[in-house]
């Protein structure tokens, strides 16, 4: 939907001010970081990457969807072919049951891609335009001097000054811990996720398309893409929150047998992948987090999973902070003053992302009941759940930022989350 902000008197005409002499700091270079960096380059300010990790790490991780509400962020930067290139599209999600019937088709376009590839292309840009990227920058506090001016400390004992900060580093941000100590903790919701790759002939082409099944005892997805590979992944219910130690005793090959095991009733796509995956099969609960009651404290500014995780239940997490690092761009090219220019960030991006966290949540929900009885009444209703849901991915999909378009017209963003 379309909505005035309260505060108009944040929204101004394009600064005339040049803001070549700005520093910005941006914590962590996964998806948000290196995206926001290259359009605060656009408008003449110098950013700086620090990532915790002490390298790269492009063969790591598993994989995610992109949506177009994403990848067209990508266009102005001129990135989207590129991150096109090293991933698969999906042409659409088909939703079935335990025995193959088809519940529901969502024709979206999707963007299937290996998170390691998605962070590397986008890094590579940044460095390619004269971003630094410096790697083994853990930070540990962020100080906020007398003037305003914050000061991140990082654990190799260095400190680094800067005109502002931008924080893109997570759902677990030691950004939003120092600025927001009194912030609420990522919550556990309920369900434990699995993904690998393989390869078997016993499985057809996918043509494009996403297969989700909504089994007896879990939810499993998988699309064979073009070069023969399977990504697939699976999702179950498990009320207590698992230890990360816990999960990581737990062998791959116990852990093959255990979701062998939960899916020994539903149709064979599903245990012939399963079995057949011979590589890692990771595993870690689904986290999300609560509403915040800001994102943002003087000269320091959350953006992404860092702000507003979302469980991975419909694909979003990535896009919005894409869409984040953009509309926070356009504020701070806009709108004169930092702190003010954060605000009029949070303004327009607040109502989009709780609709979706809370959309994802709802979504989970549906995924993995619990016992034979909320199984029945999640497959009398799902039809009825999977309509309503697809009719609002084409509104989250179909936000648009327009870049060239000042942040002060009613068009340049619109706030449109179903």
């Amino acid at each position: 939907m379309l909505y005035e902000l309260e505060k108009q008197d944040r929204i101004k005409a394009p600064s005339t001010r040049t803001k070549s002499n700005h520093k910005a700091q941006i914590i962590g270079c996964g998806v948000a970081g290196p995206v926001v960096a290259l359009y605060l380059q656009r408008i003449g300010i110098k950013p700086i990457i620090y990532e915790s990790h002490p390298e790269p790490r492009d063969d790591e991780g598993f994989f995610l969807n992109l949506a177009a509400n994403g990848t067209t962020v990508l266009e102005p930067l001129g990135l989207r072919e590129a991150v096109l290139e090293a991933g698969h599209r999906s042409n659409q999600l088909v939703f079935q049951n335990h025995a193959k019937k088809q519940l529901a088709e969502n024709p979206q376009e999707t963007v299937l891609i290996k998170r390691g590839l998605l962070t590397k292309v986008l890094r590579e840009a940044a460095i390619d335009h004269g971003i630094t990227v410096q790697f083994g920058k853990r930070l540990v506090d962020i100080e906020i001097a007398h003037d305003e001016m914050p000061i991140a400390h990082f654990d190799d004992g260095t400190e680094v000054h800067s005109d502002f900060l931008v924080g893109c580093d997570g759902i677990r941000s030691q950004t939003r811990r120092s600025i927001l100590p009194n912030a609420p903790d990522p919550v556990y919701t309920g369900i434990i996720d699995s993904g690998g790759f393989t390869r078997t002939d016993a499985i057809p082409p996918s043509e494009g398309v996403m297969r989700m099944t909504f089994g007896v005892n879990g939810f499993f997805g998988y699309q064979k893409v073009p070069t023969g590979e399977i990504y697939w992944f699976e999702n179950h219910e498990r009320q207590t929150e698992p230890g990360h130690e816990e999960l990581q005793r737990i062998s791959t090959a116990e852990w093959k047998a255990r979701l062998l095991e939960r899916h020994r009733r539903d149709h064979d796509e599903s245990t012939e992948i399963i079995e057949s995956t011979d590589g890692e099969i990771g595993k870690w609960p689904i986290y999300d987090l609560p509403s915040l009651p800001t994102w943002h404290r003087g000269l320091v500014c959350l953006i992404g999973d860092a702000a507003h995780a979302t469980s991975p239940h419909v694909g979003q997490g990535a896009s919005l902070a894409m869409e984040d690092a953009i509309v926070l761009a356009k504020c701070l090219r806009d709108v004169d003053e930092v702190p003010d220019a954060f605000a009029t960030f949070e303004a327009l991006r607040r109502e989009r992302v709780d609709d979706i966290v809370e959309l994802s949540r709802e979504t989970g929900t549906q995924k993995a009941p619990s016992n034979i009885f909320t199984r029945k009444l999640r497959d009398l209703v799902l039809p009825f759940f999977l309509k309503r849901g697809v009719d609002r991915f084409e509104q989250i999909y179909s936000y648009r930022v327009d870049w060239t378009e000042p942040i002060g017209s009613v068009d340049s963003v619109d706030q449109r989350a179903g």
